[in-house]
């Protein structure tokens, strides 16, 4: 039997500042969507801060017998530098200045993070 059941996973609702019940949509099967790391630049204790705090809530709702679906996108493809409507992308500017040749968006910088 998974400890899912027999254990009450509470977890904090900013939104109405109480402790609440967690319970999945799906009973037994947990669907959780990450935003990743930015990867026009090499990885900091800033990007692996999130890596290593949802690695862990990932790791522990497997222990209590979930079956978790993680997904992690990579962010700020498409993003452009200093946040204005119009300019140059921040990979594509990171490529270019590191002499990076890509096949896709962030194919080379993302691997930095894998």
């Amino acid at each position: 039997m998974p400890l899912y059941k027999n254990n009450t996973l509470k977890i904090y609702n900013s939104l109405s500042g109480e402790k609440e019940t967690f319970v999945p949509i799906h009973e037994g099967n947990i669907g959780m969507y990450v935003c990743g790391p930015t990867v026009y630049s090499n990885v900091h204790l800033g990007n692996v801060r999130t890596f290593m705090s949802f690695d862990m809530i990932f790791r522990y709702l497997l222990h209590l017998g979930y079956k978790v679906r993680y997904v992690r996108n990579i962010t700020d493809v498409g993003h452009i530098v200093d946040d204005v409507d119009e300019g140059e992308d921040k990979i594509a500017k990171k490529a270019r200045l590191e002499q990076i040749r890509t096949h896709g968006s962030g194919t080379t910088l993302h691997r930095r993070f894998s």
